[in-house]
């Protein structure tokens, strides 16, 4: 899989670019009934962990009908919110779900969402495939290290037998989802972290600048480990239970705790309900996502619970 290659490609997403005709829908001539001939535009942008799925779910979209343009960018959760809340995009693709004052917006601009939930993911904290040193984390641990006015600058600083190395630390940016999961279920409030770390919403340059640094650490959706995974190690994390290793089992069951999570599309709903090539898309999504998930690295939901979330589009 050149996973992390297709990434390089950044925002230019599937087609050509964002703008143009969000709208139309054209009617194919028939001799007898008349198929529908969808056109126009569909954006999405929010989550980096989402967007592969997104991305090749599009892809295969677009093979089906060619005269739809379905753009795919990743700016973060928050980022992609603050489009959608404000009508700019018609779906958001989300490692969270909606906070509060994200609802307020939308509403406030009259928007509604159908929220759904696409596939499971893991949060990947991995080290420099060169470190012989950590073989796993407590979430105690870890809190010590990422917690806000932070004391830990060496290794020898969260044990004391490990090396007096500067830790460089890379994690995802504050519009991230993932930010915001990993702060809430390690340093227990979400948005909570030290600032001194290299920051980006692109998990390749994470991936990059881990590898790049032998004392590094870091962290992000297991999907990308997965994509990296001869470059990388990945640190077994002990919430109590002794030190468990993120694996598709692990994280599927839940024992992967407390760093496993859902992710998510949210579909404005008028665009849903009044644009076909829109409800064309996002019911293929639906229709495709446990096969496509996979493929990217994700793992799929378990068929009872993704039948729940495709009778959220009755």
């Amino acid at each position: 899989m050149v996973f992390a290659l297709a990434f390089a490609l950044l925002v230019t997403g599937c087609g050509a670019g964002g703008g143009g005709d969000t709208g139309g829908n054209e009617q194919g001539a028939g001799a007898g009934a008349e198929e529908e001939k969808l056109s126009g535009t569909i954006r999405l942008d929010g989550s980096s962990t989402v967007y592969p799925i997104s991305q090749a779910v599009a892809e295969d979209f677009m093979d089906e009908h060619p005269d739809v343009n379905v753009t795919v960018g990743f700016s973060g959760t928050g980022g992609g919110f603050k489009k959608s809340t404000a009508g700019e995009i018609e779906i958001s693709n989300a490692s969270r779900t909606i906070k509060e004052e994200e609802k307020a917006t939308a509403e406030k601009n009259g928007i509604e969402f159908i929220e759904l939930k696409v596939a499971i993911d893991g949060l990947a904290v991995v080290v420099n495939k060169e470190n012989d040193f950590v073989d796993h984390l407590t979430v105690e641990e870890l809190k010590k290290i990422w917690e806000p006015n932070s004391k830990v600058k060496y290794w020898s600083d969260v044990r004391k037998e490990w090396p007096k190395e500067e830790i460089k630390l890379y994690g995802p940016g504050h519009d991230s989802g993932t930010f915001d999961y990993f702060t809430e279920a390690i340093v227990g409030e979400a948005g909570a972290s030290r600032s001194d770390y290299t920051a980006s919403e692109d998990d390749n340059v994470l991936v990059t600048g881990v590898t790049g640094d032998k004392y590094s650490l870091g962290y992000f959706g297991y999907a990308y480990y997965q994509a990296n995974q001869d470059n990388l190690k990945v640190v077994p994390i002990d919430a109590g239970s002794g030190p468990v290793q993120p694996t598709e089992e692990n994280i599927n069951t839940g024992k992967y705790t407390p760093l496993s999570r859902p992710l998510y599309i949210y579909v404005n709903k008028e665009f849903y309900q009044t644009r076909p090539e829109v409800k064309a898309f996002v019911k293929y999504y639906m229709d495709h996502v446990s096969d496509i998930a996979p493929e990217v690295g994700y793992i799929p939901l378990p068929d009872s619970d993704l039948a729940q979330e495709k009778a959220k589009l009755q």
